[in-house]
């Protein structure tokens, strides 16, 4: 096989995605191991090779003397013409070894777009796509990452997903793995002792009833397995495991550059946002450990820029000091440093002044709604004030160049709402010339990007159903025809692409079906537009007796069994549902820094949950 895939690099576009041996790569001996891991990313090397989470899992397996994490990504299409035409099996990059004769063969879940792609490697890989159908000479099929709190539209295919996060969970199971297959206990046996670790939900040990009209009527245990499976988080995140060097590409990759986690969770509870809710606590690392590590990467990296990783990196409560300590040897050595996650109202005069110490760009905000009842409605807890206040000290330190993000769609969003996204962007492009410190000779350039709203599961937009494509095209128009001015570039997103993922976002088991049959016709890399068949997806959606708007556009009551319901992310849902209330009303609820709102993510006693207050809601 080596030989074959020599021949074949030469004739593919970028080799370098297949080749491996970048610098930090890990080879090991496999007859010295117990246990050989496929990591897969269903996407592109370039898009796989720029997530963190791979990274840190990559590092920490390897870290262990009896395992081998190897790396895997979806081919494109020169490369897998190739492959099939070679008898080429899909392969792990560090060994050229076919992943079919691997232990563990694990994805993570990151998009539901990338559902296609999860299937069609797979395939590539010579393995039977249902779990039913794999017996014991095949590898484990595994899966994690922010889509796997709705798993449900996976659960035909996948033996075991990784609730929550996955440093502690994922060797657990792997060290059970190993103990079972030292004593010769079937696959079977090692599934059903795998339940009893917190973190951990098996598919197949689950029954799902439907009522007559569609929606779920229940889910069963079976085999006496749990009823509800809890997520798992790390409690302390100066201890758990952080790589001190990253796997270096040969090629460009999207993110080419060394990134250095500083808090997990958010306090902002944003209403839309499903990041927000389902990594609860917040927790932040202490700066020593963030300087540290950030220091050792770029030293064993070579990269001459790294970037500070959250959802929200103006939320870090020490971010000053932490700047402080970063600059005091990032400008020693040339080092750049990116601040992504900036939130409007994070935006302080004293974090513009650092800014200005490092490689001047453009400055994205992201005030998703514009209007103030909209923003309210979405618990955005952000005024226009604050939003102009903060692009007027960004152009008086000297940037020209401000990146708006939208929603579209959004619960309770009216015309006058998508009017108001123009009427801020003119206000921005105001606030520029009005400013008599701005760059002389220079204009502004405000870009704006809106994307179509989905609603997500663990959100208190999950009830809520989403604007049809006619709805979202017709305010695509609208919000078009409502910018005056040339200092205004608008860009979108593709509605028809959300509204597959609302579908895959919130579907049930049934969808199984389709997916399944997607592969069979080729369905690969549905994110990219080149790839995505819309009529075609319509087309099967149809073949196989089911509506998709029923997933998408369809408004959930309160006491309806949603497809996740057995799964517990430690947000409850009588908070969602008082969420969501607030939201037809318009009305906020405070960060949870100023007050707790009795999310019940205070179950872990971990982070901001634990932090002392008098204001708490029991």
């Amino acid at each position: 096989m080596k030989e074959r895939l020599e021949n074949i690099f030469l004739q593919v576009q970028k080799p370098a995605r297949y080749t491996g041996g970048e610098l930090n790569s890990v080879t090991k001996n496999k007859d010295e191991v117990a246990v050989r891991f496929a990591f897969c990313f269903p996407d592109l090397y370039e898009v796989g090779m720029s997530h963190l989470g791979m990274k840190i899992l990559y590092g920490q397996f390897n870290n262990e003397p009896d395992v081998w994490c190897e790396r895997v990504f979806t081919p494109d299409t020169d490369m897998e013409k190739l492959m099939k035409e070679n008898g080429i099996p899909l392969y792990g990059l560090e060994s050229w070894d076919p992943i079919k004769t691997f232990d563990f063969i694990g994805f993570t879940l990151q998009y539901e777009l990338s559902f296609t792609a999860l299937l069609h490697m797979l395939e590539l890989a010579e393995v039977p796509l249902r779990s039913a159908d794999r017996d014991e000479s095949f590898p484990l099929v595994v899966a994690g990452g922010p889509c796997a709190c709705n798993p449900e539209p996976l659960a035909d295919f996948i033996d075991i997903f990784f609730l929550g996060e996955g440093e502690e969970v994922d060797l657990e199971v792997i060290n059970l793995y190993k103990e079972y297959k030292a004593k010769g206990y079937s696959k079977k046996e090692f599934l059903r002792a795998c339940t009893d670790i917190e973190g951990v939900y098996v598919p197949s040990l689950y029954d799902v009833s439907y009522n007559e009209d569609g929606t779920v009527k229940a889910v069963t245990p079976l085999d006496g397995v749990k009823p509800t499976v809890k997520k798992r988080i790390i409690k302390d995140l100066d201890t758990v495991y952080y790589p001190d060097k990253f796997v270096v590409p040969y090629t460009d990759i999207v993110f080419d550059r060394a990134q250095s986690e500083i808090f997990r969770g958010c306090i902002r509870g944003c209403r839309f946002c499903q990041a927000g809710f389902i990594y609860r606590p917040v927790r932040e690392k202490s700066v020593d450990t963030i300087n540290k590590q950030s220091h050792d990467l770029c030293r064993n990296t070579g990269y001459e820029e790294f970037s500070l990783s959250s959802l929200s990196t103006s939320d870090y409560t020490k971010l000053e000091e932490l700047l402080d300590r970063l600059l005091d040897w990032a400008e020693k050595e040339h080092t750049n440093i990116s601040l992504p996650s900036l939130r409007v109202d994070g935006f302080s005069e004293e974090l513009a002044n650092r800014l200005n110490v490092l490689r001047r760009a453009g400055l994205t905000f992201a005030p998703e709604a514009g209007t103030q009842r909209l923003r309210d409605a979405i618990n955005k807890n952000l005024t226009e004030d604050e939003i102009l206040e903060t692009v007027t000290k960004a152009f008086k330190g000297g940037w020209t160049a401000v990146k708006l993000y939208f929603m579209l769609g959004l619960p309770t969003e009216t015309m006058e709402d998508i009017e108001g996204i123009a009427q801020l962007g003119q206000k921005v492009v105001n606030a520029f010339y009005q400013n008599p410190d701005k760059p002389k000779g220079k204009g502004v350039t405000v870009s704006m990007s809106t994307s179509c709203f989905v609603p997500k599961p663990f959100t208190p937009f999950q009830w809520e159903p989403q604007d049809t494509l006619d709805q979202l095209h017709e305010k695509q128009q609208h919000l078009k025809e409502s910018i005056h001015t040339k200092k205004i570039s608008l860009s979108y997103h593709d509605a028809k692409t959300s509204f597959l993922e609302a579908v895959l976002a919130r579907g049930d088991r049934r969808l199984c079906r389709v997916l399944e049959a997607g592969c069979q016709r080729g369905f690969n890399l549905d994110s990219w537009s080149e790839h995505f068949d819309f009529d075609a997806w319509m087309e099967l959606f149809a073949e196989c007796g089911l509506d998709p708007a029923f997933y998408a556009n369809r408004r959930r009551e309160y006491d309806e069994v949603l497809p996740w319901d057995h799964l517990d992310y430690g947000v409850t849902k009588e908070f969602l549902i008082r969420e969501n209330k607030l939201a037809h009303a318009a009305t906020t609820t405070p960060n949870c820094r100023e007050a707790c709102s009795g999310c019940g993510a205070a179950c872990w006693k971990e982070g901001v949950c634990v932090e002392k207050r008098t204001d708490r809601i029991q």
